[in-house]
């Protein structure tokens, strides 16, 4: 064989090599992209469980004069409870994603303060002055505000740190929840991250907080301002409640303030009393714009609104140097997630399929006023969920609106007898109530039922009574006790214009009270029992009439 056939035949199995590497690296590309394919398991469920609620009950057995009370009966009852499930393999990217999560600086340096703690909680730590004016100056030189030792500051430092020790350790706890919310916006905008400290002064970090004078919310928006910054307010939904939403507000509102003042300390007190009080108190102090110089000019509240800002920002910023051991939260912002809805639901509907602790989901979603998450064309509502529940809710969906739907069909409809929003009701426990059932029905929140009652947890007996003042219309269970109850508050009603004393009740006020009574004014009430303003307490025996 000559050398060109052997260069032809080297030539043909170079080739056959090469194709066949090209091959394998095909092939082996084909099997990466297949391990990426995730299958899911299609018979996933919304499934039932079953616990057992134990009834008891005591019966008094009566010899002569002795009373003894013996237990009688015992029964064993099953209740149904929901449990989802989640895919176990996106579940396990849930668990990556968080813990990627985890190594994020921010979230590491906010945790890092706390575990690292060495101080054991003590009552008072005594404060030096000398101490104290090192330290000002240090957050001075780090802090575009002007934190400058004066007796009064150090009145409030001392003052926060002898009395409410216990209030602020639970306020730094919370803070690891909103702070790394407020630190992304406040970036966002190149505002003072100690700008965050706000919002402890403003609402003590409770996202539903309203004042007397009706602002609300973490930031206390007042409703025109509000709406000037994109918050809307609807029956349902209260957007100054959204902590998210609520910040962004915020940033935008101090941002533009400070481009008015070109001083972080008079924005904040223009945020407090509005810029038209400040502008005022500029005026008053002979044209000075330090907040210190112009303080005695301002409202009382704003006098000592900065005093109490920069207070907690020192407590914040040196809490390991005065004992501050908070405890850490169960989850923090970055561990939560949203979920759009894609037809009404409640918040107990969640609570209950998903068997999720009420107050938790109240907590993640304090902007729906009534605790019902709507669903209205072109607008965003999302219900809020720890990371680990997301997928379960997500993978159960269709079964858990069409479970909430199926509640909502089968609800009363609404007769034309109202409660009166102060009108008390007391409700029997029944089997297979639970909190935010009982709380649904007559249109109130969990919460309150328990400060109603003095309830410490969500636990119920069957038998037990509840007070309620209820908001929604209640139906009768039969249109027979519909019957007997209708008389017998035709003959209530008649015995009390009858009479001419009344028995004030729970609820009641001079106007309702007024309205019983036919030619009975307020007035007549008031000069008739001696009474100014409105004051009257239920046990109260009032005149209603002349004579």
């Amino acid at each position: 064989m000559n050398k060109n056939c052997w260069l032809l035949l080297g030539f043909l199995f170079c080739v056959s090599i090469i194709h066949s590497q090209n091959k394998k690296s095909k092939d082996s590309k084909t099997k990466v992209n297949k391990s990426k394919v995730i299958t899911l398991q299609k018979d996933l469920t919304l499934k039932k469980d079953t616990i057992q609620v134990v009834d008891t009950a005591k019966v008094v057995s009566q010899y002569g004069e002795l009373k003894t009370t013996t237990l009688h009966k015992t029964n064993t009852k099953d209740s149904i409870v929901y449990v989802a499930q989640d895919h176990p393999e996106v579940s396990k990217l849930d668990a990556l994603w968080k813990k990627e999560l985890y190594s994020a600086g921010l979230f590491d340096t906010i945790h890092k303060s706390i575990t690292e703690l060495t101080y054991e909680p003590v009552e008072y730590v005594d404060l030096p002055t000398d101490t104290l004016k090192a330290r000002l100056a240090e957050l001075n030189a780090r802090t575009p505000f002007n934190v400058e030792y004066n007796t009064s500051l150090e009145s409030v430092i001392k003052r926060y740190l002898k009395n409410r020790h216990e209030q602020l350790e639970r306020l730094m706890a919370l803070s690891e929840f909103y702070f790394p919310l407020f630190e992304q916006e406040l970036d966002n905008q190149n505002i003072p991250l100690e700008i965050k400290y706000l919002a402890i002064v403003e609402s003590a970090l409770k996202p539903r907080a309203k004042s007397r004078v009706g602002a609300t919310g973490l930031w206390q928006f007042m409703f025109g301002t509000g709406k000037m910054f994109g918050l809307e307010v609807s029956s349902y939904v209260d957007e100054r409640m959204d902590p998210i939403m609520a910040t962004q507000a915020a940033c935008k509102y101090l941002a533009s303030l400070y481009r008015v003042f070109g001083d972080w300390d008079l924005a904040l007190a223009s945020y407090n009393s509005g810029p038209g009080n400040v502008n005022k108190a500029i005026r008053r102090s002979g044209g000075y714009t330090n907040y210190w110089n112009i303080r005695q000019n301002l409202p009382r509240e704003t006098a000592g609104y900065l005093p109490a800002f920069l207070a907690t920002m020192y407590i914040f910023e040196y809490a390991d140097k005065h004992g501050f051991k908070p405890k850490k939260p169960e989850f923090a912002y970055f561990e939560t997630d949203t979920i759009k809805v894609k037809q009404m639901i409640t918040l107990d509907q969640v609570s209950e399929y998903m068997n999720i602790n009420m107050e938790e989901l109240q907590f993640l979603n304090p902007s729906y006023k009534l605790d019902i998450i709507p669903h209205i064309k072109d607008e965003n509502y999302v219900l809020r969920l720890p990371l680990d529940q997301v997928g379960k809710f997500v993978s159960n969906e269709d079964q858990i609106y069409a479970l909430a739907q199926e509640e909502f069909n089968k609800r009363e409809k609404p007769l034309p007898k109202l409660f009166e929003a102060k009108d008390k009701i007391r409700y029997r426990v029944r089997s297979g109530d639970f909190l935010g059932k009982i709380a649904r029905r007559y249109g109130v929140r969990v919460s309150q039922i328990k400060r109603w009652n003095g309830l410490r947890s969500n636990n119920l007996r069957i038998g037990q009574r509840l007070t309620i003042y209820p908001r929604r219309p209640v139906v009768s269970r039969s249109q027979k006790k519909k019957s007997v109850k209708t008389k017998t508050k035709a003959v209530a009603s008649t015995s009390a214009r009858n009479s001419k004393v009344y028995t004030v009740k729970a609820g009641d006020t001079l106007w309702s009270i007024s309205q019983k009574f036919k030619g009975v004014t307020i007035q007549n009430l008031r000069n008739w029992n001696d009474i100014k303003g409105s004051g009257i307490k239920p046990g109260m025996k009032l005149k209603v009439s002349k004579s």
